[in-house]
């Protein structure tokens, strides 16, 4: 390409959310995994960090294929071909496990992503088909841990917790929630039940407990950002590729 995109740096930054030298680890991670060469099929059209660069900028702007392709100097099939290809590639390493991982405080919530997809999603409180996504942060680092794959709109968190296979990847460390989780092993607020106020000492831990678990909705706001969470056209597993990505370059973007 070497042209709209490539012209100053601030340009890469603003189309993708990451500073130029995290970009560049970005594509460093991606060409160990894909290599710099053509493989067994026809060379592609852009070099690696062009690809790479494509398919962060459709998940961060959401633009359609058409309007990604001239950005590019690519067809429009081309762009699809290279965000199915490269997609799953930027779903990277979640953040390390802590090694006393009982020292240490994750969040889980889930969030509802609106979708086309009407076999990946259903109606939902929002009167609109969408995917429940659940996430699981470091409550120190606000570093995204984990992600489950999407599930409809209308389970309920606890139900989809527990068939996401997060529970074992949380296995042996401290995990908070919401009141949506009760009953499913996670520290969880305390209830009020009719005629029996909350004690003293309940009120504050809610309070301590709505304090800290807001890290995780700060979070989902910062996903949000890439836009791709906010309406995704994708079919099939292609909400799943997007959301490990983000997830990826929410923690680039989060790192120092």
């Amino acid at each position: 390409m070497g042209g709209v995109l490539w012209a100053e740096p601030v340009w890469v930054e603003t189309f993708t959310g990451l500073r130029m030298d995290r970009f560049a680890k970005l594509v460093r991670v991606v060409g160990e995994r894909v290599g710099e060469g053509p493989g067994g099929g026809r060379p592609w059209c852009l070099p690696l960090a062009d690809r790479v660069l494509l398919v962060a900028v459709y998940y961060r702007t959401n633009l359609t294929m058409r309007q990604l392709a001239p950005l590019f100097g690519v067809s429009p099939a081309t762009v699809c071909r290279v965000i199915q290809r490269l997609g799953p590639l930027l779903a990277l390493e979640p953040a390390p496990r802590p090694v006393a991982d009982a020292a240490r405080l994750w969040i889980v919530d889930g969030t509802l992503i609106p979708v086309r997809d009407r076999s990946v999603g259903a109606s939902s409180r929002n009167c609109r088909f969408s995917a429940n996504v659940q996430v699981v942060i470091d409550a120190d680092t606000r570093l995204v841990v984990a992600s489950a794959r999407p599930a409809p709109g209308n389970k309920a968190d606890a139900h989809v917790w527990r068939e996401s296979g997060l529970p074992a990847t949380a296995a042996g460390t401290t995990v908070i929630a919401d009141g949506a989780y009760l009953g499913t092993g996670l520290i969880v607020p305390h209830r009020k039940r009719a005629g029996r106020p909350l004690l003293r000492g309940q009120q504050e831990d809610n309070a301590e407990h709505r304090r800290v678990r807001a890290r995780v909705e700060h979070s989902f706001a910062r996903m949000k950002n890439w836009k791709i969470l906010r309406d995704c056209r994708q079919k099939g597993d292609g909400l799943h590729h997007a959301v490990q990505a983000v997830a990826t370059m929410h923690n680039l973007a989060m790192t120092r």
